[in-house]
């Protein structure tokens, strides 16, 4: 497992706990030989990117750029999963909105993102309800909980 956080903002909060989030999640997916991106960002650049690839222009809080195609047969020792993209001043937002701890929230949203960069998807019903599924155990797992 090999990944870098890019924390832009210089944030002095500790966000240690991802590394036991991320290695559970990718040892759901048998995918420990992989290595990704994380950047934290703020509300315009998230906005410029939702609007440049996604056609949406306003704030999101994860968006996800995966290198592989679902399709592709992988031979390589380690996996190039691609870029997650968390917009901290969002996720703070609906940590509040949503009652629950930052930690949740930011577990959330970065199991989220490496879903996306493994394959999953949410766009029918069967396919979401499976992603929300496997959060949910992850984070269970971790005893993070709302």
């Amino acid at each position: 497992m090999n990944y870098q956080i890019n924390n832009i903002f210089g944030y002095e909060e500790d966000f240690s706990y991802l590394d036991s989030v991320i290695k559970r999640t990718l040892e759901h997916e048998n995918a420990l030989n992989s290595c990704f991106s994380i950047i934290f960002v703020g509300n315009e650049e998230i906005q410029t990117l939702n609007k440049q690839y996604r056609a949406i222009d306003r704030v999101t809080d994860v968006i996800s750029f995966a290198l592989e195609d679902a399709k592709d047969e992988f031979s390589l020792a380690t996996r190039m999963l691609g870029d997650i993209y968390v917009c901290i001043p969002k996720m703070k937002e609906q940590a509040l909105e949503y009652g629950h701890s930052e930690k949740r929230e930011l577990s959330f949203l970065v199991v989220h993102g490496l879903l996306h960069l493994l394959g999953y998807d949410h766009q029918i019903k069967e396919e979401e309800k499976k992603m929300f599924d496997l959060q949910k155990e992850i984070l269970d797992e971790e005893g993070i909980s709302r």
